[in-house]
């Protein structure tokens, strides 16, 4: 059984803000699996794929982003899902926009919603994808006001591209491709 999780915020505020990039990378990999949200459980929105050993729980966490380890940690604890089977999807100032970098392990970063996650579930032994929004215009926008705005209409084609690769990347995961495979096809410019 797998784990995917897209962070985000669940009010309709939020929707094609940068802080919700998480969020719509597992909606489009609900989409391309042919599953949708619906089911509420462990403080989260759920939309489930397969059956037994196989089955693939796509969440978006409704305990907003600040606290994403909540929903996080109780998944896996009802769903017994050990971390090496967890992927979070997740927006980073730190990389280009369009930009994907997935990692095996790491710190939380400056990211709140993934010192969240690994002070609820006590280690950052589990995969992640990051998807990068960082301007190229050395916008002097602070961070804070950066991450609820709005995806342009011109960048929406850039975002589309990183979001489609992101759900790839995860669909390959819950397949059982091993992260170096994965580090090797998804990392860097979503083409």
């Amino acid at each position: 059984m797998k784990l995917i999780v897209g962070l985000g915020n669940p009010d309709k505020e939020y929707e094609n803000t940068f802080h919700n990039l998480g969020f719509m990378c597992v909606e489009e990999t609900a989409r391309k699996l042919g599953v949708s949200f619906g089911k509420e459980k462990c403080k989260a929105i759920l939309a489930e794929y397969g059956v037994g050993e196989n089955k693939i729980i796509l969440a978006k966490p409704l305990t907003y982003m600040n606290n994403s380890g909540l929903a996080v940690s109780e998944l896996l604890s009802f769903y017994k899902i050990e971390l090496k089977d967890l992927i979070v999807a997740y927006d980073d100032y730190d990389l280009n926009k369009g930009f994907l970098r997935i990692r095996e392990n790491g710190s939380a970063g400056t990211h709140n919603g993934m010192r969240s996650i690994i002070k609820e579930i006590g280690s950052g032994e589990f995969t992640r994808i990051r998807v990068g929004f960082k301007p190229q215009d050395n916008s002097q926008i602070p961070l804070i006001n950066l991450v609820l705005s709005k995806i342009s209409k011109e960048d929406k084609p850039i975002f589309e591209r990183a979001i489609s690769f992101a759900s790839d990347a995860m669909i390959d995961f819950a397949n059982g491709k091993d992260i170096q495979y994965l580090m090797q096809k998804y990392n860097g410019k979503a083409n």
